[in-house]
C-alpha cells in the first residue's frame, strides 16, 4: 500500500489503511441480541469483551451519565432496545469514563442486512482532535445544563425524533419511538399524584384543542431523574408555527427547576408559618386551630372515626402577671405550650393557642373515654412541673367527643361548658361533656 502516492491510491489501499487505523470493528445482531468484535485495540480492547449481549453493549456505550461511569436508573433502561435499532447509517460521539479518565470516541453504525445486522466502527479521538469540540461545548453548557430532555413529536403521525437526554449526551439519541408509546412509558417516571395531569396534558386531544400554531405552555411536576430521585421539573410544550392548521408538530422540553422550586417552597412555608403560628408560643394561632376544628368535624361526618377535643386554661394566670410581670407570664405560656406539645407527640393531635392562657387540642382516633384519660394524665403532668420563678401552676380542662351531627359552634360550646364546669368545681380538674 503506497499511501504517499495520490494518483495510485486505490480502494484496496483505503480498505487496508482503514483496517490498520480503526480502533474497533464490531458486528452486532440486534434480532438475537449478540455481538462479536472483529477488531479491537487500545482502550476499546480493555473495555469490551470479545463477544456478548448487544443490548448490554448499547447500554455500556451510551446509556450512562454523560462523561461518567454511573449508569442510569432501571426505569429509563426501557428505551435501550429502541435505541439499538437502525434504519440507516448513524454516527454518534461517545463520552465514556474508563480507567479514571474521560475517553471520547467517534462511532459509526452501518446496517448491512435487513435482519438487524450492524457493522459498528469506533475510533478514539485524542486531545488534539477533540479540543475544538470541548471549547464549543463549554460555551453552550450554561444554556443546556438546566434542560434534561428535549424532543420533537408529531401527534398526527404518532412519531418522535431528535430525542436528546442531556445527562446522557449532548447529541440526539437514535430511537424509533412512537409518541403514544413514549407517553405510556414516561408516565411511570412522573410522581404518582401528578400522573393524571401528565396524561391529560400530553394527550393528542388536549394538545389539538389547546395549542394554536406557535403557542407555548408548561406545567410543573415531580419527575424521576436518571439517578432515580424525584426532582421538580417544568414540562414545556410548544406547537410548531406553520400556516397549515393540520400540522401538529411540537417541541417538548424538560427543565430542571428543582433548586429554585425547593427555595420557593421553603419561602412559602416560612410565610405560611408566620400566618398560622402564634408568635409567642409558636403553636397554631386561633385562626389556624379554628380551621383544624372545622376539618375535624368534616372528617367525622365523612369517615365516622372517633375525634375529640380539649380546651385547657391556666388557673389564676392573672395573678402570675400581677405578681411577676408580663415577661415572666409570657415565659410561663411558652413552657406551658411546650409541655402540652411534648405530651401529645405520641398522639395524632394538633395544638393551638385559643387566646390569653387558653389552649385547644384536637385529637384524632380518640373517643370520649380516651380523651378524658389523656386530659387527666396531662393535668397531673402540668401540676408536677416547675415553672422557674413562679413555681407550680395548675390548669382546668374541658373535653368533648365530636358527634356525627355536630357543627363547629355547638361542638366548641360543649367543650367550653365542660371547661366552665371544671373551673366552677375548684379548678385543677377535668370535666367532659
Amino acid at each position: 500500500m503506497d499511501t504517499n502516492n495520490f494518483e495510485t491510491f486505490s480502494v484496496s489501499d483505503a480498505l487496508e489503511y482503514f483496517k490498520k487505523s480503526a480502533d474497533a470493528i464490531i458486528l452486532a445482531d440486534g434480532k438475537n441480541d449478540r455481538y462479536r468484535t472483529i477488531l479491537k485495540r487500545k482502550t476499546i480492547a480493555e473495555m469490551l469483551p470479545d463477544e456478548g449481549s448487544y443490548l448490554e453493549l448499547v447500554e455500556k456505550l451510551w446509556y450512562h451519565f454523560n462523561k461518567s461511569d454511573e449508569t442510569i436508573t432501571e426505569n429509563y433502561k426501557v428505551f435501550i432496545p429502541m435505541s439499538g435499532r437502525f434504519n440507516g447509517k448513524y454516527s454518534k460521539r461517545l463520552n465514556i469514563f474508563f480507567n479514571h479518565a474521560i475517553h471520547i470516541f467517534q462511532m459509526t453504525v452501518h446496517p448491512i442486512v435487513k435482519e438487524e445486522i450492524y457493522l459498528i466502527i469506533i475510533d478514539e479521538l485524542d486531545k488534539t482532535e477533540c479540543i475544538d469540540e470541548k471549547l464549543t461545548t463549554k460555551k453552550v453548557d450554561t444554556i443546556q445544563n438546566t434542560y434534561l430532555f428535549s424532543m420533537y413529536f408529531d401527534i398526527i403521525r404518532d412519531t418522535t425524533n431528535s430525542v436528546c437526554v442531556t445527562e446522557i449526551s449532548d447529541e440526539t439519541l437514535n430511537t424509533r419511538l412512537k409518541y403514544s408509546e413514549w407517553r405510556k412509558t414516561i408516565v411511570n417516571m412522573i410522581w404518582k399524584d401528578d400522573q393524571e395531569l401528565f396524561m391529560e396534558r400530553t394527550s393528542p386531544e388536549y394538545l389539538k384543542k389547546n395549542f394554536a400554531p406557535g403557542r407555548t405552555s408548561s406545567f410543573d411536576c415531580l419527575m424521576q431523574n436518571l439517578e432515580g430521585k424525584y426532582i421538580w421539573v417544568k414540562l414545556i410544550f410548544s406547537r410548531a408555527e406553520t400556516k397549515n392548521d393540520d400540522d401538529y408538530r411540537f417541541v417538548f422540553m424538560v427543565q430542571d427547576i428543582h433548586e429554585n422550586t425547593e427555595k420557593l417552597i421553603s419561602t412559602l412555608k416560612k410565610y405560611e408559618d408566620l400566618a398560622s403560628k402564634d408568635p409567642l408560643t409558636s403553636v397554631y394561632n386561633r385562626g389556624r386551630i379554628e380551621t383544624e376544628i372545622d376539618n375535624a368535624i368534616d372528617k367525622k361526618k365523612k369517615t365516622g372515626e372517633p375525634i375529640s377535643m380539649m380546651i385547657l386554661d391556666i388557673d389564676y394566670f392573672k395573678q402570675v402577671n400581677d405578681s411577676f410581670g408580663h415577661s415572666v407570664g409570657d415565659g410561663a405560656l411558652v413552657r406551658f405550650s411546650e409541655i402540652i406539645n411534648e405530651y401529645i407527640g405520641d398522639y395524632n393531635a394538633v395544638l393551638g393557642r385559643w387566646g390569653g392562657e387558653e389552649f385547644v387540642v384536637v385529637f384524632y382516633d380518640t373517643n370520649k373515654k380516651k380523651i378524658t384519660d389523656i386530659a387527666e394524665e396531662l393535668r397531673q403532668k402540668i401540676e408536677g412541673e416547675d415553672f422557674e420563678r413562679i413555681g407550680k401552676l395548675t390548669c382546668s380542662i374541658g373535653t368533648t367527643e365530636v358527634r356525627a351531627d355536630d357543627e363547629t359552634l355547638n361542638a366548641f360550646d360543649r367543650m367550653d361548658k365542660a371547661l366552665y364546669e371544671a373551673k366552677s368545681s375548684g379548678r385543677n380538674n377535668v370535666k367532659s361533656l
